[in-house]
């Protein structure tokens, strides 16, 4: 994403910044010219210079120079899905513990979003290992994940997670699918106990499917949740909510693994034991005319009448 100092050099991404409405995600070549409405930018000017700085167009507008944080490099990535936006991405990472040293395995790379936000927070001693079956997908995630520079962090696979994953111990499964559910069962064997799950759904179908079976899998604290971001036009005097926001998105199921054994529910047998039956029957009866005499005692109760008085 850029070198270890705090200068900027050739093969360096930064955020040129005029507005929060009109930024530029670029690299950073000798001899490179960028044009936009307010004039040229010429990219070898901001060799050497710190992250911060400011220089001008051939217009005379002033842009700053900034360095890429992972929400840049999210909204600004190459894409043939949609990608996870910084709002989800936050409580993602808060609901699963998403932190260095962690092994993340993931379904649905996509863009890569997702995947490079992950491996920003695992590394550097932790990996992602992320599952896509369309290489066309993965070829774009390769693109964003280089230019982020976290390439080292990452391994693609290409192929069908539904078939199996070969990773096992993950603290963390991810899953970005259209059915989302027929992952549940893989990813928990590639789960470790206790492990959490995340999944990123766009329909409430979905997540009462994926809920379904989260839960038939003995997965446990299972919750699901929808944020919704709105910016607020911060103005001396004037301040109030944008009448625009970052509405649906998407919705955000959260589980963890238990090690509890999944019964197969057995039917119970149908007795042929002619006395079982009618046992069976009696104790039923019994307890039906033991409710309706509570029923009866309640209702005298109330009109203030002892069962000795109604007799």
């Amino acid at each position: 994403m850029s070198s270890s100092n705090n200068t900027i050099h050739e093969g360096d991404y930064i955020l040129v910044f005029l507005s929060r409405r009109k930024n530029w995600l670029l690299k950073v070549e000798k001899g490179r010219q960028f044009h936009t409405h307010r004039g040229i930018i010429d990219l070898t000017s901001v060799i050497g210079l710190e992250p911060g700085s400011t220089v001008q167009t051939s217009l005379g507008e002033t842009v700053y120079i900034l360095k890429p944080v992972i929400k840049d490099l999210v909204l600004k990535s190459s894409r043939k899905t949609q990608v996870v936006y910084p709002k989800d991405l936050g409580a993602i990472a808060a609901w699963t513990g998403l932190s260095p040293g962690k092994i993340v395995v993931e379904s649905g790379t996509g863009s890569g979003a997702l995947t490079i936000f992950a491996a920003n927070l695992v590394r550097p001693h932790g990996h992602v290992y992320s599952y896509d079956l369309r290489p066309e997908f993965q070829e774009v995630a390769k693109k964003n994940i280089e230019r982020a520079g976290l390439g080292e962090y990452i391994t693609l696979k290409q192929g069908d997670a539904k078939q199996g994953l070969d990773v096992t111990g993950a603290d963390i499964a991810l899953v970005d699918v259209g059915d989302p559910w027929t992952l549940v069962k893989p990813m928990k064997n590639a789960l470790k106990g206790s492990g959490t799950l995340a999944a990123v759904i766009p329909t409430m179908n979905q997540v009462e499917k994926m809920t379904a079976e989260l839960l038939r899998q003995g997965f446990v604290d299972v919750e699901s949740i929808e944020l919704i971001a709105r910016e607020i036009e911060a103005r001396e005097g004037m301040t109030r909510p944008a009448m625009r926001m970052v509405g649906h998105t998407a919705y955000l199921t959260f589980a963890r693994k238990s090690l509890k054994t999944i019964e197969t529910p057995t039917e119970k047998p149908i007795s042929h034991d002619k006395d079982e039956t009618e046992d069976d029957a009696e104790e039923n009866g019994d307890e039906e005319d033991a409710s309706q005499e509570d029923e009866g005692i309640r209702a005298l109760r109330l009109l203030d009448v002892t069962p000795e008085e109604s007799s």
